[in-house]
């Protein structure tokens, strides 16, 4: 796929590498932008490149695929479902994670 800029790149990583929902997250402004549209969100950056892993980029509507809501109200409900999504289809390669999820953390 061609990205309209590189995932390594400054505008993909600020210049270092990162990773999936950081990514997500930091195209967003916590005070100014909720409640947030997923629609809006996907129109305006859905061909940008997500890196999951060290080796695989994806583009952000292939996440938002499987994002339920239609809406989020703050900044924990977006990163909230997000990391939901990302986790039930295969886009978060953090060990551990689930211990986090279940509230037994």
């Amino acid at each position: 796929m061609d990205w309209p800029h590189d995932p390594d790149g400054e505008q993909g990583s600020e210049g270092r590498r990162q990773y999936g929902h950081a990514v997500l997250a930091k195209k967003i402004d916590e005070e100014e932008d909720f409640p947030l549209s997923a629609a809006d969100y996907v129109e305006q950056y859905g061909d940008h490149p997500i890196r999951i892993d060290f080796e695989t980029v994806v583009a952000v509507e292939e996440i938002f695929e499987n994002v339920e809501k239609e809406e989020f109200a703050d900044f924990v409900e977006f990163h909230q479902e997000l990391g939901r999504a990302m986790r039930e289809n295969g886009y978060w390669f953090y060990e551990g994670a689930e211990q986090f999820v279940d509230g037994s953390a």
